[in-house]
């Protein structure tokens, strides 16, 4: 593979992953939040279980990534192609890395350090649980918040009963 196309995939790897936040927020607000309302409710309801109905949402959005692997390496070898299922696959790897795992605790691990943007991620997440009905809910993102969450005073919940 010669250099220019090595340059090309990283900056398509990129722009995908960029692209995918817009992606989200989008489904997040408009769908999660609309009429597929019935799988997202799971993860605004407090519960024990290890597993949510809106996890069937993962499952969709990794369909994209793997269609796009398998036509680019089995079907017709296209790097493009594989470098657009890779800034997908990167985007769903830090997704369940800062939504999964940092704010709702479902695998106990969180940094010992927190930068501010971390901080106003979380806290733009919190908001965003504060109300558990599919109406009025704002901070749609996942890895993108407006500087107007910046918490004033940022108090991590510790208990995942409380993030959800």
């Amino acid at each position: 593979m010669n250099p220019l196309t090595i340059i090309l995939c990283a900056l398509i790897v990129i722009g995908t992953f960029l692209f995918w936040e817009l992606v989200a927020w989008f489904t997040h607000k408009y769908i999660m939040h609309g009429f597929l309302w019935i799988w997202h409710r799971s993860h605004h309801t407090v519960h024990d279980h290890a597993l949510e109905r809106n996890d069937w949402f993962a499952v969709v959005f990794s369909l994209p990534s793997i269609g796009l692997f398998y036509y680019a390496t089995l079907v017709t070898y296209n790097p493009y192609l594989i470098a657009v299922g890779l800034g997908i696959l990167c985007y769903g790897i830090f997704y369940f890395i800062f939504h999964d795992i940092i704010v709702h605790q479902r695998l106990r691990w969180r940094p010992a350090k927190r930068s501010r943007y971390l901080q106003r991620m979380i806290h733009a997440h919190y908001v965003h649980h504060a109300r558990h009905t599919k109406e009025d809910c704002e901070a749609f993102g996942f890895l993108y918040a407006p500087p107007k969450y910046e918490p004033g005073k940022f108090e991590l919940k510790k208990d995942r009963r409380e993030t959800q």
